[in-house]
């Protein structure tokens, strides 16, 4: 069992940063593929990006990348996702999840889920 606790979630203006973090507990964090998505109102929860068990290869979204940077420290059992150059459309709940095999993309092969952030970028 692994559970997950997001932070730094917020109110931001367009173009702002924000980095949200993700703590771990339980059984070993790098035994786990850890990953970010989102869920905007009305809309199906969405991949946003991913780190490998060794934080050796990361994956990003098309609408995210070259503006967010997924981490992780396995000594401290976190993730985080930097966040620059928000847009209003990253306006989202923001979850991370934690995945011992499978497709990185697709939620459903997630094993464990955070609570989730709520991040708002206004215009």
């Amino acid at each position: 069992q692994v559970q997950l606790v997001e932070s730094g979630g917020g109110l931001v203006q367009a173009g702002d940063s924000l980095r949200v973090s993700c703590a771990a507990s339980g059984r070993t964090f790098s035994s786990y593929t850890m990953g970010w998505f989102r869920q905007a109102p009305g809309k199906e929860r969405e991949f946003v990006a991913a780190i490998a068990k060794s934080g050796g290869s990361t994956y990003y979204a098309d609408p995210v990348k070259g503006r967010f940077t997924i981490s992780r420290d396995n000594a401290k059992n976190t993730v985080s996702l930097q966040m620059n150059s928000l847009k209003p459309e990253d306006t989202a709940v923001y979850y991370c999840a934690a995945q011992e095999f499978g497709t990185i993309r697709y939620a459903g092969h997630y094993d464990y889920w955070g609570q989730g952030t709520q991040v708002t970028v206004s215009t």
